[in-house]
């Protein structure tokens, strides 16, 4: 008997080691240093073992967005499964009907969320607060917004409501986000959306029916056949909702008419309380500057990384952050596209802890890399998961000369964060440089990883080629190129993006080993390729910088650090560097760098550039939305 009972626990013993051993996750060979002992993963160093941190965030995507909703004959509740989730929430009706903007216009009382659960009375909404006829059709669009205890606002959410048959409240089919237009082209779009429930949802141009193919929460239906450059009306149809928008399609690729584009970056969370921090945008600044552009009929809006405050290890609380940024945005996006790249605040990791650390530092308590397995979680397939953007031929840094296993998938994917497109006579060339990301730094020799700012082999090629390509299109006039970290930062980055304080020793580390080429070096062969390797370039848009500056380097401009023994770049033509990190995030004043005298114009204020391209000329104005002021006024070329 005690035999058997031995036996019986060695059994159980056998079957938990081979589960244990069953859900470890492989370790990229990119990686150094990661191992796993005794069943936890973590980072090795000088003998010590630094376990994976696990982050269990208290604000999701799956508690705020995904909460059940039940009912009764006077409101709802949802249930957002969280006891530590408290405070309130405002909410009120949606007007959709002949309402080009439609936003909720909130109630004079609010609900108080008591652990987890809140309650909405809707019916105090009726009589005269009933705007929307809501009593006769027995539907409604309601908005609300979770305040958190602290008063910070975490969501914006909205519902489509029914009353049934007993007269009670039922949550209906509704939209999540969207729509939003995406890969704009003469003939067409996409129309991308998502939806609470599954559906075959359908849009309507005139008479032609563009549908999905099977019922789906996530929805990317391809518009075809349109005529270049003309606007028409589209009706989104999901169950029996109908919402009603515009598009206007590009011209043809090389046509040489007047269009004006809009460019920003960095709308993460700011100071300031309300929706200047809408839990990780600042919805107050890129909200304005969303209206201000289609107020000035932008064709499409390109913006360039730290969208979001990010650096999550959750990709649940990084989708609710996107989220609210695609919501704020979605009264533009709803009829023209917006673009977007990424930038360091994307970054989705996986965090390990220094035990016995004794500092104050977050980031010094921690080693961070690129999350993975990089098919699932990393930052690009996050941010992969939450846009619809061009794709290229370009899949990976495997296959790279500092690829340490051509069997195996050791890199994440480049599709739909770096990527090139066409408008009229103009190319946008959008790239990353922030792939790859580990943001401790200092550790990247010890775990591998890549530097913030830096543009690795692939993904350097690719830029040559697309560089080669519409060189020798004669429908392009004219090629912008956009990354997030500036070449040149002239503020808060001097000590990292492309100069990290002139020391070229920085550079990434694959697989404990680092690559040929240091920060400085890989800037100048990418100032080579845009500025010596092609005349219709006109200027780099970075951000990252909370500021507006406008930067033109000649072969006089210093650009190297004191003793300084490599190669020196000569240019052929001046380089313009335009960095516009004015979209909300806390600012950063001038600092002084070699090339400080070269830097034509700086401003602290948030700015909106537009873009007016007229044929062979190109004129930028950069406005304050908040105020309307006018930054400054620049021909191009």
């Amino acid at each position: 008997m005690q035999n058997k009972n031995l036996l019986t626990l060695a059994g159980i013993f056998i079957f938990f080691q081979f589960q244990l051993h069953a859900q470890k996750i492989k370790i990229p060979k990119s990686y150094s240093n990661i191992k796993y002992k005794k069943g936890i993963m973590g980072v090795l160093k000088d003998k010590k073992f630094y376990p994976e941190e696990i982050t269990n965030p208290l604000y999701t995507y799956s508690k705020l967005v995904e909460a059940p909703i039940t009912g009764d004959q006077e409101g709802i509740t949802i249930d957002y499964k969280d006891e530590n989730i408290n405070g309130t929430v405002v909410f009120g009706l949606i007007k959709k009907s002949n309402i080009k903007y439609p936003l909720p216009v909130f109630f004079k009382r609010t609900a108080k969320v008591n652990k987890g659960k809140v309650y909405l009375k809707l019916t105090g909404l009726g009589g005269k607060y009933d705007f929307i006829n809501w009593e006769k059709k027995r539907k409604m669009t309601l908005g609300y917004r979770y305040i958190n205890e602290k008063g910070q606002i975490i969501y914006d959410g909205r519902l489509n409501l029914k009353i049934n048959k007993e007269g009670i409240f039922e949550e209906d089919l509704y939209l999540i986000e969207g729509p939003f237009v995406n890969k704009l082209n003469p003939q067409g779009a996409v129309i991308s959306f998502k939806t609470n429930k599954n559906v075959v949802a359908q849009i309507k141009i005139g008479e032609q029916v563009y549908s999905d193919i099977v019922p789906t929460r996530v929805h990317e239906i391809s518009i075809a056949g349109l005529k270049p450059q003309t606007s028409y009306n589209y009706i989104l149809m999901y169950d029996d909702y109908k919402e009603y928008y515009q598009l206007t399609t590009a011209p043809k690729k090389g046509c040489r008419s007047k269009f004006v584009f809009a460019y920003a970056s960095d709308s993460r969370g700011g100071s300031g309380g309300g929706e200047r921090n809408l839990f990780g945008v600042n919805a107050y600044v890129f909200k304005k500057m969303m209206q201000f552009a289609a107020y000035q009929k932008a064709a499409f809006f390109q913006f360039t990384g730290d969208m979001i405050s990010g650096y999550n290890g959750s990709n649940d609380k990084q989708n609710l952050q996107f989220l609210n940024w695609k919501r704020t945005a979605e009264n533009y996006w709803h009829y023209a596209p917006v673009y977007v790249g990424m930038g360091n605040h994307e970054s989705v990791e996986r965090i390990f802890k220094r035990t016995g650390y004794k500092g104050h530092s977050y980031y010094l308590g921690h080693l961070f890399v690129d999350k993975f397995p990089f098919e699932k979680y990393s930052a690009e397939k996050t941010f992969a998961d939450n846009f619809t953007l061009p794709e290229t031929n370009l899949n990976s840094e495997d296959g790279s000369s500092y690829d340490p296993s051509r069997k195996t998938i050791d890199f994440p994917s480049y599709k739909e964060n770096v990527y090139d497109y066409t408008y009229g006579n103009l190319a946008m060339i959008v790239m990353n440089s922030n792939y790859w990301y580990a943001s401790s730094t200092d550790d990247i020799p010890l775990t591998s990883g890549n530097v913030h700012g830096y543009i690795m082999d692939n993904q350097l090629k690719w830029l040559q080629k697309t560089i080669a390509k519409y060189e020798a299109d004669d429908d392009i006039d004219h090629i912008i190129v956009t990354f997030h970290t500036p070449a040149f930062p002239n503020a808060g980055h001097k000590g990292d993006d492309m100069w990290y304080d002139g020391n070229n020793q920085i550079r990434p580390y694959v697989a404990g080993k680092p690559v040929a080429k240091g920060i400085i070096e890989r800037r100048d062969e990418i100032l080579d390729i845009l500025v010596n390797q092609s005349k219709k370039f006109v200027a780099l848009l970075a951000g990252d910088e909370h500021n507006y500056s406008r930067l033109i380097v000649t072969n006089k401009t210093p650009i190297y650090p004191e003793n300084w023994n490599g190669k020196k770049l000569k240019f052929k033509r001046p380089f313009i560097q335009i960095t516009n990190g004015s979209a909300g995030a806390p600012y950063y004043s001038l600092e002084k760098l070699p090339w400080t005298q070269s830097v034509k114009k700086f401003s602290t204020l948030h700015a909106l550039m537009l873009f007016t391209v007229n044929g062979q000329h190109i004129d930028m104005q950069v406005i304050n939305p908040d105020t309307f002021e006018t930054i400054e006024n620049v021909r191009l070329r």
